[in-house]
């Protein structure tokens, strides 16, 4: 089991690895849409926070040896369930014509505030 790192991405805010690859795979702690050069949340609202989100969680898959194109299966987690078209736009664009399975649902609240929260499990190959 090895445990990922990267400052391409924001580091964890409690005690957890941005992803553990084991077996074969890569298991992404979720991803916010937190800038990881100041550590903020960016602002433009639910749409930019699934763009960034993406990014950090693509970051987080190279950086254990996957890609968005090895995702098999994504849980996305949306403060409001009315923004769900939107955040699924963002989400086809940087999947493209790859489809993983994929989880949405609504949260009560997600961490520092954040509106969309986007978690993988990718294959790792050897």
């Amino acid at each position: 089991m090895d445990f990922i790192q990267t400052d391409k991405a924001p580091g964890a805010v409690g005690p957890y690895s941005q992803a553990v690859r084991v077996a074969g795979f890569v298991y992404t702690a979720g991803q916010v849409g937190i800038n990881p050069e100041v550590g903020t949340l960016v602002s433009g609202g639910v749409e930019e926070e699934a763009r960034q989100a993406l990014k950090n969680l693509e970051a987080v898959l190279d950086a254990s040896g996957s890609g968005l194109s090895s995702v098999v299966k994504t849980t996305v987690f949306v403060t409001d369930i009315a923004d769900f078209p939107r955040v699924n736009a963002i989400y086809a664009e940087a999947f493209g014509d790859h489809r993983p399975a994929r989880s949405l649902v609504q949260a009560a609240a997600l961490p520092l505030g954040a509106t969309v929260e986007i978690e993988a499990v990718g294959r790792v190959d050897s």
